[in-house]
């Protein structure tokens, strides 16, 4: 059988970029390069999510700060090693680009619009829970769960996408055995927090994750059709 990975992993974002390109790496000859987007929330606040693109899919003196893309790919993870130390780097790995030009943007109620119906940030996952999720409550009683896929990529490789579940969401993923393979779909976001180390300094970090709007079970041995939807 063959497997189409795209199906695993599709995203779709829209948003401003905020930061100039830098140089990511180089495979084979062909040059990769980082750069920061804006993407609104319905909420009015944003998430400041990195973007890896190829410059085989676009001039990189086009992407200049303040311009507005629409990107369809992939939510990516890879390990970097730094102070001896692995650490999971997440990007948004671009397979296609738009620049998003005067004319076509849209008013204050068209976005708002555009954000219920959810494709300026929509991320679809197929892939298996790896780790024992977390459940937890904050101290108003918000019910949450950490969780952290494996999805298959070609190549034999994988990424390890943290996601955060709420609700009854979170009440559901606290049971879900490791093993056990689930679709998600949701948002990417960004999130600041602070870690503080044995000496005493406080670092300010973020974090990337998918933000679960829904989550279905997948039975391998069973048609399509009858999954469980949460």
């Amino acid at each position: 059988m063959i497997t189409n990975y795209s199906d695993n992993n599709h995203l779709i974002l829209a948003g401003k970029i905020t930061s100039e390109k830098r140089f990511s790496h180089e495979i084979y000859g062909e040059s990769f390069y980082i750069f920061d987007i804006e993407v609104p929330r319905l909420s009015g606040a944003t998430d400041i999510i990195p973007v890896t693109i190829s410059e085989r899919l676009v001039s990189t003196d086009e992407l200049t700060i303040g311009r507005k893309v629409m990107i369809e790919g992939q939510f990516r993870s890879y390990n970097s090693y730094q102070n001896e130390k692995n650490k999971l780097v997440l990007t948004v790995f671009v397979k296609e680009l738009q620049f998003i030009q005067d004319s076509e943007i849209k008013t204050d109620e068209e976005e708002k619009q555009e954000l219920k119906e959810g494709s300026s940030n929509e991320v679809t996952l197929i892939g298996f829970i790896c780790k024992t999720p977390i459940y937890r409550q904050t101290p108003f009683g918000r019910e949450i769960s950490d969780i952290l896929i494996a999805v298959n990529r070609a190549y034999n490789k994988s990424d390890y996408i943290p996601a955060i579940a709420w609700g009854r969401n979170a009440r559901f993923c606290k049971n879900i055995e490791v093993g056990t393979k689930v679709k998600i779909i949701g948002r990417v976001q960004s999130r600041q927090y602070e870690k503080k180390y044995e000496d005493g300094i406080v670092e300010q970090k973020i974090a990337y994750e998918v933000s679960v709007a829904s989550l279905e079970l997948i039975n391998e041995n069973e048609q399509e059709d009858n999954k469980e939807i949460i």
